[in-house]
């Protein structure tokens, strides 16, 4: 699947992909990273930087790595606190990707759910797996 990156104004960097097959999939899901305020784990009781990272794998392989989009749905912090938090796709391969979150400073984090969609080429429909 060909990337181009586009910057724009902002310094940011966006890719286009563009997908060479007629056959796309799709495949969702969703996973709870953590639910650490019940026996005080680090994202919940900890200061500074933390971080930690999921293994997500489709049930089906696609052709090529598919593209990863990521979204929270349930968040569950510390009002008394800033909410800083960062959320990434990363390790993409046809097989799965890593889900990573992060935060830092006196964020209190007690439980994410992530819910995720990925979008690629899948083998057309008529392609035979021969083990």
């Amino acid at each position: 699947m060909p990337s181009t990156s586009i910057a724009n104004s902002n310094k940011e960097t966006h890719q286009v992909r563009k997908l060479r097959s007629n056959s796309v999939g799709v495949a969702q899901g969703q996973t709870l990273l953590f639910s650490d305020f019940k026996d005080n784990g680090e994202m919940w009781a900890g200061l500074g930087d933390r971080s930690l990272t999921k293994d997500v794998q489709f049930d089906e392989p696609f052709h090529t790595p598919p593209v990863v989009h990521l979204s929270i749905s349930l968040l569950d912090l510390d009002h008394s606190v800033n909410p800083r938090m960062d959320l990434r796709a990363e390790s993409v391969t046809s097989d799965g990707f890593q889900v990573l979150f992060s935060t830092w400073g006196d964020s209190r984090v007690a439980r994410i759910r992530v819910s995720w969609m990925a979008i690629g080429e899948v083998g057309p429909i008529d392609m035979w797996d021969i083990d």
